[in-house]
């Protein structure tokens, strides 16, 4: 019998998540095509039932909001499904290319370094309004770094030539190897200085 392979093509055996609070909600299983359709939608904490590879497909397809409006409405955010998926499998072969290594964990690397271990909140206390720092929760934190590969992808290809599978390849690499000019790095640290000085 076959093993089954992420895109049939990279192994998850040798991956593993280091970052132990990740380690719940990062679903590393390999399956054909990575779509559930919304199948474990009415079960709590579903996402993490879902593998990580069809979360980033779904952020890819709907890039999230910024302020209060969605970030991106044409262009690559399209919502096809079998689009995204080549996107993906596109950007997965150009990181094996540039690095010579499984892409499945330099993508895994790449996501526990950029999820934010702190944030801040808003208290009110005697009608004033303070900024408080909080524990980043381990679900949340793959949301924010997940959306902050996307819109760092789309920042470099909407409109531009560079294609989204190399501005999302470029910046998955770049949070690999904790490089500032990622998108996602850069607001991490920003958001941990925000909440250092909030304590």
């Amino acid at each position: 019998m076959t093993e089954l392979k992420w895109f049939n093509k990279w192994d998850t055996k040798e991956v593993s998540v280091e970052d132990l609070g990740l380690k719940r909600y990062i679903d590393l299983k390999p399956v054909l095509v990575p779509r559930n359709f919304g199948r474990n939608s009415n079960q709590r904490f579903a996402k993490s039932k879902s593998t990580i590879i069809e979360r980033l497909m779904n952020k890819v397809m709907v890039a999230g909001h910024k302020g209060k409006k969605h970030y991106r409405t044409s262009g690559h955010t399209t919502g096809k499904g079998f689009h995204v998926y080549n996107t993906i499998k596109e950007c997965l072969t150009l990181i094996e290319r540039e690095t010579k290594q499984n892409p499945v964990k330099i993508f895994i690397k790449a996501l526990e370094n950029a999820a934010p271990r702190e944030e801040i909140t808003t208290i009110e206390y005697g009608g004033a309004r303070y900024p408080q720092a909080v524990d980043c929760a381990p679900q949340r934190r793959i949301d924010i770094a997940l959306r902050q590969f996307t819109q760092g992808a789309y920042n470099k290809s909407f409109g531009k030539k560079k294609g989204i599978a190399n501005a999302l390849a470029e910046e998955i690499i770049k949070a690999y190897n904790l490089d500032q000019s990622s998108q996602a790095i850069s607001k991490k640290l920003e958001l941990e200085r925000q909440a250092d000085s909030s304590r």
